[in-house]
């Protein structure tokens, strides 16, 4: 059935119904926001002891607003598809669906994980305030939205469609479509038939391979053309993140580490240290990784204890990084130190671009000052993690990014909407991943004489992976878009990830239960995907600080 005869045989599409409910949902959401203020506030000013009492209620929130937001972004992208005439059945399904389970969801309990569920009364809401949300439209979402019926008929549809190809487009344009259809191409001859095998083998990916990603530009996508670059948008940086990280997450992550770099020194560095160092990252000439982390800080820089004494012209380096991602192969680390003890919490930390030899397996650290041992992780492979020491590692004075002391948290600041819209397209790329695996294997697995994807809790399972998998997709292209145009957007560049990295891990585990014993064994690629997207809930903010800072955006107003 075509767009055209689908919107005539259909009285009220699933756009529709958003439209009508979603003013019932946003009037909830700003009475939440009011009674998780009244929580936390002492004094008439936001009482950062109290927010963290009152966690549940807080995190609860930035769930809630993160499903409004994603309703909100299914309305917007039913629009441009009936705008432009593409708006099908199975769009259509994917809508209703993910639509009505999300406003389930809100009356009847948002999972902010496995086993923590946040219901409306624990945030402050009023039957009353919820009563009022529950309109006759948003009943009619939830009656007509993720019913058994539904899911049928969206997995027959996307089972007889290449699975979701084109489910969740985000309405690219041709150059777009051009990079992730090469992008697509790549990983199909040189990633995907390998992906398996280094993972397995905890092997570095392979130099040519990395060679070939600068190649197709996918290390100075976002960079000026004035230095080497492509120029492109964030929304280029989303395309090919997704696409490699279906691939593998570790080639989806090589580009992360120079689009760290590249952003610090494009935002704080000085004239010279732009004209240097980003053509060189542009090109793929040097690999950055970013050495931030500390053993027993985590997420709290401000207690960060490294420090750069000044050496005559040089720094100097002491102390300990932890989950540094690819280090040995590294030419440059931006590093966050302390250069100043005596000033408090973030004000005495700068960013240093430190240069290093690349190293081997054999000589992982050939320089003075620096050594490191490696830490074995489940999954996130083909770069590999390692703990580094610092003693007297030696800096040049020049490479003080910006050239100015005590902005080195200001900097790494600056980088945090960017780093997370992408860490949220790696988190599709991997949900992606997993969806094929499974819907492959259920179409192809028989049991019973019929293939599994004959029954219906196979079936819903996958049915429910499509449907977040378009909610994650609008969510985090829309907070791209939202940095291409200049605007702030650390509220939806969070929201995306915090959204994303949970649709992954479902999406591998409802996978892996898909194909039952045999998801178990190590030979089966889910395995590998189960792993890999275990990791998306923890790096660049783990999911209760992801939301702490939500929370915090949202009741300071």
């Amino acid at each position: 059935m075509n767009a055209t005869a689908f919107k005539a045989d259909s009285e009220a599409n699933a756009v529709a119904l958003i439209a009508a409910a979603l003013p019932g949902f946003e009037a909830l959401l700003e009475e939440a926001i009011a009674a998780v203020r009244q929580k936390v506030l002492a004094d008439g000013r936001i009482s950062s002891s109290k927010l963290e009492q009152e966690q549940h209620a807080a995190h609860g929130l930035s769930w809630l607003a993160t499903y409004v937001m994603a309703l909100r972004e299914l309305k917007a992208y039913g629009e441009r598809l009936q705008a432009e005439d593409r708006y099908g059945a199975i769009e259509d399904y994917a809508i209703r669906i993910g639509a009505g389970e999300y406003a389930a969801q809100i009356f009847g309990g948002i999972p902010m994980s496995q086993g923590e569920i946040v219901r409306l009364p624990s945030l402050g809401l009023t039957a009353k305030a919820v009563a009022a949300a529950c309109s006759d439209a948003a009943e009619a979402l939830i009656a007509e939205g993720n019913t058994p019926e539904n899911r049928a008929r969206f997995v027959a549809l996307f089972s007889q469609s290449q699975g979701l190809a084109s489910v969740g487009d985000p309405g690219l344009d041709e150059t777009l479509e051009a990079i992730r259809s090469e992008m697509r191409r790549f990983c199909e001859q040189q990633v995907t038939p390998h992906a398996h095998e280094w993972h397995l083998q905890n092997e570095y990916i392979p130099m040519p391979v990395v060679e070939q990603m600068a190649e197709l530009g996918v290390f100075g996508l976002t960079i000026p053309e004035e230095f080497g670059g492509m120029g492109l948008s964030k929304v280029s940086m989303c395309v090919v993140s997704e696409e490699l990280s279906r691939g593998y997450i570790g080639v989806g992550s090589l580009g992360t580490r120079s689009e760290i770099a590249a952003e610090l020194i494009l935002n704080g560095g000085t004239d010279e240290q732009k004209a240097h160092w980003l053509p060189k990252i542009a090109s793929g000439e040097i690999l950055p990784t970013a050495v931030f982390t500390e053993p027993n800080t985590g997420s709290d820089l401000a207690s960060l204890r490294t420090k750069a004494v000044k050496d005559g012209a040089s720094w100097k380096v002491h102390g300990n990084k932890t989950w540094i991602t690819h280090p040995v192969r590294a030419d440059i680390m931006t590093l966050l130190v302390r250069t100043d003890p005596d000033a408090p919490g973030y004000r005495g930390l700068s960013m240093l671009i430190a240069e290093k030899p690349r190293g081997t397996d054999a000589d992982p650290f050939p320089v003075e000052g620096l050594t490191g041992g490696e830490i074995e992780v489940l999954g996130y492979r083909g770069m590999k993690e390692y703990e580094l020491a610092f003693d007297g590692f030696e800096v040049k004075g020049e490479n003080l990014l910006g050239g100015v002391e005590g902005q080195g948290f200001k900097q790494l600041m600056q980088t945090f909407e960017a780093a997370r819209i992408q860490t949220a397209a790696r988190a599709l790329g991997v949900a992606q991943c997993a969806f094929d695996l499974g819907l492959r294997y259920a179409q192809e697995r028989l049991q019973f004489g019929k293939p599994l994807i004959a029954f219906p809790r196979v079936a819903d399972k996958l049915a429910m992976m499509a449907a977040e998998l378009v909610i994650a997709r609008q969510l985090t292209y829309f907070a791209a878009r939202e940095k291409d145009a200049g605007r702030r957007c650390d509220l939806e560049a969070g929201m995306a990830k915090l959204l994303g990295a949970r649709v992954a891990w479902a999406a591998a585990d409802n996978a892996l239960q898909i194909h039952g014993g045999n998801g178990f064994a190590l030979e089966y690629p889910v395995s590998r995907v189960l792993c890999d997207a275990r990791i998306l809930n923890i790096f660049e903010g783990a999911a209760e600080i992801q939301a702490q800072v939500i929370a915090r955006r949202l009741v300071e107003g």
